[in-house]
This record gives structure tokens, sequence and C-alpha cells, in this order.
């Protein structure tokens, strides 16, 4: 089977990244497909991972810039792929489906975005995609009927512990042996990131300030340049490194809705100080099922700073999250193997309903 899989940003590649290697094992072709994004050929790179590069200029910012771009990707993704001849396209973004009927092959929309969230990309892609692939908690709106549900996240593809274990020699190399709070400032300049805010530099420095009260050292990862008062605290690390140090620290503090994820599901107790507080399901059922991470909106920064007090005023906050992520664990599936799959298993049967039935009943016969 030939696979193409589109990698429009470094959490893409991290859900891939196991998947991608059981189908080449398993003797499947597989075609790596990206766009210039943050550290994404960075870790690309770093794995040894062949890919091409459709988009290697970028895109700017605007409705206008941003129409263009995918026009380029669908003219690019075409004949790219025409000489590849897939069998099954795979990614989020809104060129593979088009790519996809044209070329006959079929399409699987992976994300775990609700449809309000991403509603632009949604009306953009659901429609012509075959399978909307995504966790059972995420909403589609009105497609449902294409959804394929599973117990899982896409953090847990590379997060799981059957995957990823934490390298304490480089968490000690790198940030030393003293407790430390790690916070991530997002840039905030996706597309559906408009109207959202989140840490400003007066609340970083206030966080500053209370973890240092209670021993803890502070390092900050951003995705944009910091200004100078904040450069002391600046994380320097190789990108492939950044979730041993997540794995390590004591708490997560974060407008990033995707790295508050990876928090939850490493165990790592996160807030979210961010107006996307609240709307997404997967980190709502994070929140209020397995009370893995907090959200907190920009409009209550007393209460972000209440929460933030007690948290740090608990002895046993690491084994307390630690507890509750091993029974979170016990509800979700291994999202690589399942991935994996599915993949394989769509393309025998094309066959969407009750995926994860199928999927267990066909790991007890492997076992048995």
């Amino acid at each position: 089977m030939n696979i193409a899989v589109y990698l429009g940003h470094p959490s893409q590649y991290y859900f891939f990244k196991h998947p991608m290697k059981i189908w080449l094992k398993r003797g499947h072709r597989v075609q790596v497909v990206i766009r210039s994004k943050d550290i994404l050929e960075d870790l690309l790179v770093h794995d040894d991972v062949h890919y091409v590069n459709i988009l290697p200029e970028g895109r700017n910012r605007g409705s206008i810039a941003i129409f263009y771009a995918l026009l380029k990707r669908i003219v690019r993704l075409y004949f790219r792929m025409r000489s590849f001849q897939p069998d099954i396209l795979i990614g989020s973004d809104a060129s593979l489906p088009i790519v996809a009927r044209i070329l006959q092959a079929r399409s699987i929309t992976t994300l775990e975005d609700d449809y309000k969230v991403v509603k632009s990309l949604a009306l953009l892609t659901y429609p012509l995609t075959h399978v909307i692939l995504t966790p059972f908690v995420c909403q589609v709106g009105r497609w449902e009927k294409k959804k394929v549900g599973y117990n899982g996240y896409m953090k847990l593809s590379a997060l799981h512990p059957n995957r990823f274990c934490i390298d304490l020699q480089t968490i000690h190399a790198t940030v030393g042996n003293d407790p430390y709070c790690l916070v991530r400032l997002s840039a905030l300049n996706a597309y559906h990131d408009k109207g959202i805010h989140g840490l400003s530099l007066e609340v970083v420095h206030r966080i500053i300030s209370k973890c240092e009260e209670h021993g803890l050292k502070v390092w900050i990862n951003a995705e944009t340049t910091l200004c100078a008062a904040l450069l002391p605290y600046q994380l320097r690390i190789h990108p492939a490194q950044l979730h041993h140090i997540l794995g390590g620290a004591t708490l997560l503090i974060s407008d990033s809705q995707s790295m508050s994820v990876e928090a939850s599901v490493l165990g790592v107790p996160s807030i979210r100080y961010s107006d996307f507080a609240g709307k997404i399901s997967v980190l709502e059922e994070l929140e209020h099922t397995y009370q893995l991470t907090k959200g907190i909106p920009t409009n209550s920064v007393g209460l972000f700073l209440k929460h933030l007090e007690e948290w740090l005023s608990i002895d046993s906050l690491h084994e307390m999250f630690l507890s509750r992520k091993e029974k979170m664990l016990e509800d979700k599936v291994d999202v690589a193997l399942f991935v994996a799959w599915f993949v394989e298993d769509y393309h025998m049967t094309h066959a969407i309903r009750n995926a994860t039935n199928r999927f267990k009943l066909a790991n007890q016969l492997a076992v048995q």
C-alpha cells in the first residue's frame, strides 16, 4: 500500500511518527510531505526522516495569503502524488481530500480540534474527505457519519508509555537537578487564534515570582523571541528534547493547548491561561473527567494566581497527578497502534463503523 502523510505542524509529526515506522516495517511505502512550520523540519532531520517540502517559502498571514498558499499546496501536492500514486492520503490539510478525489485515492483527515474551533478548515476539508479520524470526545458538526472516533488523544500516539520514556540524563544535563516550572508561550498566530489572548509579560513575571517563592526554578519555552527581561529564563534546547524537559517538570503553565494535552498525558500538572479555556473537548475531558489540567480565561487573572498558589502548596502534587494519569491510561488505547491498524484495515474494507471494537478484537487475536 502507498501511504502519503502530510505534516503541517510539529505536533502532526509526533502523531504519525510511530505509525509510519509500523507501516514501513510491514512493507508499505510511505511518502512524507510537509510545509515549512516552526521546528517541523528540525525534528524530521534529527530523526532522519525523508520528506518533501511543497511549501518551503511558508505563507503570510491574512485570508488572501492563506487561500493562495492553499492553492499552491493543491497544485504542488497533485504533481508530487501523481507519480507516487497513493492509496491513502492522510493528514489535516485541506489540500489532501481535493487531491485524493482527483487521483481517485482515499483521504483520512486527522485532528483533535472541535469543528467550532477550526470551522474554516472543516468547511474546506470535511465535505470531500472520506474519513474524519478523531478522539471520541471531539465534535465534527454535521459530518458525524464520516467520523471514526477512538479512545485516546493525538498526543498519546507519541507519548504513550509504550512509546515514550523520560530521559533523566537529558533533564539533568539541560536544566540541572533542581525542581522547576516550565512556562510555554505560544505565538497565537494560527488562523483559529484570531481574537485569542494568552500569557502577558506582566502575568509571566508574577508566575516567576510565585514559583521562586516556592523554591522552583522557572524555564521559559517560547515560539517567539523573548524580551530582554525574560532572556535569563529562556530554555535553550534542541526541539527533540522538549518532551523530556516537560516530563520532568513539577508544573507546566502555558497558553498552548497542545502542550497542555502533552503535559496531561505525561502526568504533569498544567494550568492553561488562555481564552480557549472551556472551549476544547479534549482538554475539557482531561480537566473534568481526569483532573489532569486546569483552564482559566485571561479575564480571570486573580483566579489563575489563586489556583497556581494552591497547586504550588500541595506537597503530594506529583504523586496525585501520576495516579490520575494511570486512571486515564486505563481508559485509552495505544493510539499509534490504533492509527497504524486503522489505515490498513480501512484500505482493505473501507469500513468506518465500530473501528475501535475491531481494533480491540484484532489485538486480542494477535495476543492469542
